[in-house]
């Protein structure tokens, strides 16, 4: 398969540079010369890794990075001329999973592109682990031990979501956009009531895994040591 990375970068000499050595490894490149654009890529295309400016027109890289954050699943790389301690804040805030500060060099961004690459593929595997629970997304079937515990499919698609994760906070809205789509006309309430359920369906049958609740952000799933 054919790795496809959007460059969002108002300035076309690094839109130059990107292309060159994307392509020269082998991945497909999409372009945009702002947020708006990428945007409009985005629903367009299938994209599986982001490279996003934060400087640019109409809509900006952490405004971008948000909306990718909401509504997608993949890997974004905030890329620069601010290097300071707050606007890198602001960039792991806004979602992005590394940042590179211009001027940056083309081995270094290859680099963090197959980690991440990397490390989303081994989310995206059909089995996730969580200590003695197995969750299958080809069945769609938790497994602990013998025992099988058949979700509703909303139900499902979450927990999936929050094990592919462990550790990483997602917002109510992220959540509504990553499983019930952008176009869902219901509220965040309805991610409370699906958590719900899925803390005491496993509430006795399981101390593997614990969702918790982020106050006033969302929910995150962490996975105690045994």
């Amino acid at each position: 398969m054919r790795i496809h990375i959007l460059t969002a970068d108002d300035d076309p000499n690094i839109r130059e540079l990107l292309r060159f050595n994307l392509r020269k490894e082998g991945y497909t490149v999409f372009e945009a010369e702002d947020g708006e654009q990428a945007s409009s890529l985005m629903e367009n295309e299938q994209i599986h890794l982001a490279i996003v400016d934060i400087m640019m027109p109409g809509k900006n890289g952490w405004e971008l990075c948000e909306e990718i954050r909401k509504y997608y699943d993949i890997p974004v790389i905030l890329l620069t001329a601010k290097g300071e301690i707050a606007d890198k804040e602001k960039g792991f805030l806004s979602g992005t999973d590394d940042y590179l500060v211009k001027p940056f060099e083309p081995q270094e961004l290859l680099f963090r592109i197959k980690a991440l690459l990397r490390r989303y593929q081994l989310v995206s595997s059909e089995w996730i682990k969580l200590n003695q629970i197995t969750i299958d997304r080809q069945s769609y079937e938790v497994r602990k031990g013998d025992e099988t515990v058949v979700l509703p499919l909303k139900e499902f698609e979450l927990l999936s979501q929050l094990a592919s994760h462990p550790g990483r906070i997602f917002t109510r809205e992220q959540l509504l956009g990553l499983i019930w789509g952008a176009d869902y006309e219901g509220d965040s309430r309805t991610i409370d009531v699906h958590i719900k359920r899925l803390r005491e369906r496993f509430q006795d049958r399981s101390d593997d895994f614990v969702i918790t609740t982020v106050r006033g952000i969302g929910y995150k799933l962490e996975v105690p040591e045994q």
